[in-house]
């Protein structure tokens, strides 16, 4: 027998060991962000469960029929919505929450409130459950300055005062990837203990990256620095190879191999979308605060991603991010741009 190994794989770094060991830091800390992530990774755990089950509901009647309590049955990002807010105002550590399927923000009942704002995506890319291409949930936590009366202004600040971001990415493995703001930790869930344990110490992305990731159907719309860059990535004029396109369609996936290998993700606005599509408050902030935090830069088109101040919860930005090299030239571009005009 390999002792060694097994020592090893005995000493596992769980998710609740690596905040508690986070938390000891703080000797300042009440535990009160401990409790609220412990929240988000039960609603993550619930949500992989039932993502897992997703391509079963309709032979073995999940989806859209009565079950025996006389409630009908829900869709899963209906379904992830319910679980997370569910999770996250039991917690008694969160005050405001803005989620993607909800219009409007919800104010937690006094006699629950805490200190943190939490605004989330939960079930991002939910259009590609059927062909059982990777979706997850996206998520950035503030703190408030006042939560006996906390107002909307709480939520519409710039992504740089977030305390941390992540997201959870259902996949061919339950994946949890978490920044506190000091460098940017891999976990991935362990189905036989049902904990998520640290694969990914310390995420640095590569300074510059092989591949671009874009929606080139939109191209005819494009302005002219996305439509350059994306020229010099497939005609390089240096003479170097070309990158590689690579193009899930889901924001957490795709963000998730920019981190690992490197590259460059560009959701631009065009003359259809001028904001571009992606939410500044639970898709923009949580993937830019991410990627500042393992090396790579986070880019509007106009300035840096995380100096944006948003003005209403569902608000949109371009956006292009990933490795730093790759996200100055795309900068590089858009500045020659405004010098012509």
């Amino acid at each position: 027998m390999d002792h060694a190994a097994d020592a090893h794989r005995t000493d596992l770094m769980t998710m609740t060991r690596y905040v508690l060991n986070e938390q000891s830091k703080h000797p300042e800390s009440r535990g009160d962000f401990t409790i609220l992530l412990s929240h988000i990774v039960l609603g993550c755990k619930f949500v992989c469960s039932a993502v897992n089950k997703a391509g079963l509901a309709n032979i073995i009647g999940l989806a859209g029929e009565t079950n025996v309590q006389g409630e009908e049955q829900k869709k899963l990002d209906v379904l992830s919505n319910e679980v997370f807010i569910k999770a996250l105002v039991s917690s008694g550590r969160t005050c405001i929450l803005v989620s993607e399927e909800d219009e409007e923000a919800t104010f937690v009942e006094t006699s629950k409130r805490g200190r943190y704002c939490v605004v989330f995506d939960p079930l991002d890319g939910s259009s590609n459950i059927d062909c059982g291409v990777s979706i997850g949930t996206i998520f950035g936590i503030y703190m408030v300055n006042d939560s006996h009366e906390p107002t909307l202004d709480e939520v519409l600040q710039p992504g740089k005062n977030m305390l941390a971001a992540g997201y959870c990415m259902y996949g061919s493995s339950c994946t949890f990837v978490l920044s506190t703001g000091s460098g940017v930790h891999g976990f991935t869930l362990d189905p036989s203990l049902g904990e998520f344990i640290l694969t990914h110490p310390d995420i640095k992305i590569p300074k510059k990256g092989k591949i671009y990731s874009v929606n080139e159907g939109n191209a005819k719309n494009w302005d002219g620095p996305t439509t350059k860059y994306v020229e010099k990535c497939k005609f390089p004029e240096d003479g170097s190879s070309p990158k590689s396109l690579r193009y899930i369609g889901s924001m957490v996936a795709d963000v998730h191999r920019t981190l690992l290998y490197g590259g460059v993700f560009l959701y631009p606005g065009d003359k259809k979308s001028p904001n571009g599509k992606l939410r500044v408050l639970y898709e923009v902030f949580p993937m830019s605060f991410l990627m500042e935090q393992a090396g790579g830069q986070a880019f509007t088109g106009k300035q840096r991603a995380l100096d944006l101040v948003p003005k209403k919860i569902h608000e949109r930005s371009p956006i292009f991010l990933g490795s730093y090299d790759d996200v100055e030239e795309i900068k590089a571009l858009y500045a020659a741009e405004e010098k012509k005009e």
